[in-house]
């Protein structure tokens, strides 16, 4: 499943910078992550970057929007064409 950002946001920009797929982005208050381009860090490393760097600890699962991950790989491998997955 994609990772979300709570209102406990701090608007640090930690987050930002470690996203190998350029999922996370200001938004108007809050730092927000791109369903779309979240990974969960699969294919990239063995732990969610976000999580392992926030401060507040404010990057948590989205019910919402559940992945297996095989799906997550597969997101992947499509926003990071011909490369190998580093972590899987």
């Amino acid at each position: 499943m994609a990772y979300k950002i709570t209102d406990e946001c701090i608007s640090c920009g930690a987050c930002e910078p470690e996203c190998p797929n350029e999922a996370i982005s200001e938004a108007e208050i809050i730092y927000v992550i791109d369903i779309d381009k979240c990974t969960e860090c699969v294919g990239s490393h063995e732990a969610q970057q976000c999580v392992e760097i926030c401060p507040v600890d404010c990057c948590i699962p989205d019910p919402e929007h559940e992945e297996t991950r095989e799906q997550l790989l597969e997101k992947w491998e499509r926003l990071h064409p011909g490369e190998t997955p580093k972590a899987t």
